[in-house]
């Protein structure tokens, strides 16, 4: 049976999808924007990496919340507004995923993000 997702400690949805979903053991993060949790404000203004650290923390909330880590994620999907900010993306990012251990990704710049950010990432990961 599905399992819905959900906690305070990242971003409420701004449609409609939930945060994740489960079934068994495999956990779908819907993508994080860099929302600050509480006040629903964007934070970073025109910095990727300060969006992409909010980007990894709402992710990790919603991760803890369904009982999985950084450690458990098969695969992200990166969205970046331009693929210039990149390696700027890739500097933080790394501070979360061990290189050896790092999980399947896909990175696509789009022309567009939901209140125009620079960056959105999703998750698919398993349960501790």
């Amino acid at each position: 049976m599905k399992e819905i997702i959900s906690t305070n400690k990242a971003p409420s949805a701004i449609g409609p999808y939930n945060q994740g979903t489960s079934f068994e053991k495999l956990v779908f993060l819907s993508g994080q924007i860099p929302l600050d949790p509480e006040t629903m404000e964007l934070v970073g203004g025109d910095d990727i990496q300060a969006q992409t650290k909010q980007v990894m923390e709402n992710l990790k909330a919603v991760l803890q919340e369904a009982n999985s880590s950084f450690e458990n994620v098969l695969k992200t999907t990166c969205y970046l507004s331009d693929m210039d900010n990149f390696v700027a993306f890739n500097e933080v990012y790394a501070q979360y995923f061990q290189a050896q251990t790092a999980p399947a990704r896909a990175t696509v710049a789009v022309k567009t993000l939901p209140k125009n950010v620079l960056v959105e990432v999703d998750v698919i990961a398993f349960k501790n």
